[in-house]
């Protein structure tokens, strides 16, 4: 059985192909696809390390453009606040359907009057039955 080691591989994009930089072995090579990578960089260690390709696992990490981390991070605090926008509206559906309810309409006609199915009214009208019925019970063996 081989033992195996695992290298670490820095990979980014120059102009025409992806670089690889293997820190343990300071060195780099380059793959014409991504697909390629994983292949190239065990390649590269085998040769530095005088190593059985099999004996090597490479640990790969992307390193991208900064002008692409800012959109990916952009994009992460636009999803937060769409799921913060989500919840807000969630919580001011309940009030509505629980100040029609207070005004003595009936969860059917509430859901008519509202554009819901009669089953979503009656989930904001009872939270806590619904959150209830979705948590398992304990039973004995």
């Amino acid at each position: 059985m081989v033992e195996v080691t695992t290298y670490h591989a820095r990979v980014e994009r120059g102009d025409r192909y992806w670089m690889i930089y293997v820190p343990e072995v300071d060195r780099s090579t380059q793959a014409r696809k991504l697909s390629e990578v994983d292949e190239m960089a065990r390649d590269l260690v085998a040769v530095m390390e005088d190593l059985d390709p099999d004996a090597v696992d490479i640990d790969v990490c992307y390193v991208l453009p900064s002008d692409v981390v800012i959109e990916l991070s952009r994009a992460d605090e636009l999803r937060k606040q769409a799921a913060d926008a989500n919840s807000a509206a969630a919580q001011s559906s309940r009030t509505a359907v629980r100040k029609l309810l207070a005004r003595g309409v009936s969860q059917r006609e509430a859901a008519t009057v509202l554009g819901m199915s009669f089953q979503r009214v009656h989930q904001l009208a009872n939270p806590d039955r619904t959150s209830r019925a979705a948590k398992p019970t304990k039973t004995s063996a």
